[in-house]
């Protein structure tokens, strides 16, 4: 039986830490679907449409790997729509963990089947966060150990627009 999993986020932007976990995560499961979705409750320094493309040319490398696009709706819905089996998600410290056990809680109610895998950051990159990076390149400070270049590139033609 094929093993299938949801990577969800929001993903503003894709990070190395985001790359080191599906890199793992690609030795675990068949087929990844890294799922870049909108959070009505955030606002994005890069429109959906931008997401999807740096997250297709950061990822292209992994061949299990799919990256989808879709609009707000619950993780458990797309995880049945793409016929997966489980969620994948990151942790980098103690408050992503009590944050995403809700999460994987509210998402048992929805579906008792759908299993949330939990993948611990590796330490070099627990620190890593899309809002950290954002601030970081706001000030023109160096990305090269935090995001790939291509998106490095795109932060800072964004900021430049």
């Amino acid at each position: 039986m094929m093993s299938t999993a949801i990577f969800p986020g929001s993903f503003d932007p894709i990070t190395n830490g985001h790359l080191k976990t599906l890199e793992r995560a690609s030795k675990l499961f068949d087929k990844i679907y890294f799922v870049v979705l909108t959070n009505t409750q955030k606002k994005y320094l890069f429109d959906q449409s931008e997401r999807v493309t740096l997250a297709k040319v950061c990822l292209r490398y992994l061949d299990n790997v799919e990256v989808v696009s879709r609009t707000a709706s619950l993780t458990v819905d797309v995880a049945h729509e793409l016929k997966a089996d489980f969620i994948l998600r990151g942790l980098r410290n103690e408050q992503d963990f009590s944050y995403e056990r809700a999460i994987a809680a509210l998402n048992k109610t929805q579906d008792p089947t759908l299993e949330t895998v939990f993948m611990l950051a590796d330490p070099t990159e627990s620190y890593i966060s899309s809002s950290m990076i954002k601030e970081i390149a706001i000030f023109g400070g160096n990305l090269k150990e935090l995001v790939p270049q291509e998106v490095a590139q795109a932060l800072q033609q964004k900021l430049l627009d």
